[in-house]
């Protein structure tokens, strides 16, 4: 059995403070599994998406702990610190079982859990493949579009996930601070570091992402190999979806860009009726990473979840 172990990460109330566990997989994994405790069910489990990192859920984790929850946010293997081995164990498939194996180990049953974007896709895969350990689903701007449908084509599906980020050559860790803020002026400055250790700083200070472009397509290939509409018949928990949706049409939207809203649109409506116990909260005009910007408003909706698997599980 894979061992772990705890490094405490705060220093504000003791309570309260995030705590890394180290939860051992095997001999090449161990994730790092940010934790906030809390005695009141459910627990939440919390992915965060394709190339991102735990930190950032911390703010919304603190909002369910002060409710009294606890929580456990992920490192995916080769996102944040958590390792990336040199092989072919990277997918959708791969991280789901991951996390299952941390939860497990954590001692954690009926979880919600909770996905950013990437991490919707493994949270369903999660709960279609072990129900049982999963009472409730947040899918957070994810889990509700089929990159088939949305970008017509693997070739147009890499390269805009290519260009979702800023070129790294010749850009230092402050260029990439002040490009952050300037894009996000909401986002509170544990937001912003959260999101810079997705990054690698080499000795030279250069930067470089810490998934390897192999380990990187292999994940894009198998969100656009499974589908997430897929799991939907196998989607027995309530669902909570949280979508960032574009404002009214003014008149002065690209053609293209209005054809993409619309997309949206169809996708969100495929997801409420292939998910019978869905649930779901627009984020008008919002960023994609809905839980940095809005984390208030986040965890208000993760709790509304909470105690609505509470009276289900009751009743």
């Amino acid at each position: 059995m894979a061992e772990h172990t705890a490094e405490q990460a705060g220093t504000t109330d003791s309570d309260r403070a995030p705590t890394d566990l180290r939860v051992r997989l095997d001999e090449e994994v161990t994730l790092r599994v940010r934790h906030r405790p809390g005695a009141a069910d459910p627990a939440f489990l919390l992915v965060h998406g394709l190339a991102s990192n735990a930190g950032l859920w911390d703010e919304v984790a603190a909002r369910l702990c002060a409710a009294g929850h606890a929580v456990y946010a992920v490192d995916l293997r080769g996102h944040g610190e958590t390792e990336a081995p040199e092989d072919d164990t990277y997918g959708t498939a791969a991280a789901a079982a991951d996390v299952l194996a941390a939860g497990v180990q954590l001692g954690l049953t009926r979880a919600i859990v909770g996905g950013h974007s990437w991490g919707a896709d493994v949270a369903l895969t999660l709960a279609t493949e072990h129900p049982s350990f999963v009472a409730g689903l947040a899918l957070v701007e994810g889990g509700y579009t089929d990159a088939t449908v949305f970008y017509g084509t693997w070739e147009r599906f890499v390269s805009m996930m290519s260009m979702a980020g800023p070129a790294l050559e010749g850009v230092t860790l402050e260029d990439m601070r002040g490009y952050l803020r300037a894009m996000h002026p909401d986002w509170s400055d544990s937001a912003i570091e959260a999101s810079l250790s997705s990054l690698r700083t080499g000795a030279d200070g250069s930067l470089s992402p810490r998934l390897s472009p192999r380990q990187r397509t292999a994940i894009l290939r198998s969100v656009w190999s499974c589908p997430p509409s897929r799991l939907y018949a196998g989607i027995t928990q309530p669902v909570t979806l949280l979508p960032a949706t574009p404002v009214p049409d003014n008149g002065r939207i690209a053609p293209d860009v209005l054809a993409l809203f619309e997309q949206l649109r169809a996708s969100l409506a495929r997801a409420t009726e292939g998910l019978p116990h869905a649930t779901v909260h627009e984020y008008q005009g919002a960023d994609h990473d809905l839980h940095a910007q809005h984390p208030d408003r986040v965890a208000t909706h993760l709790l509304e979840l909470a105690e609505s698997v509470g009276r289900s599980e009751v009743m």
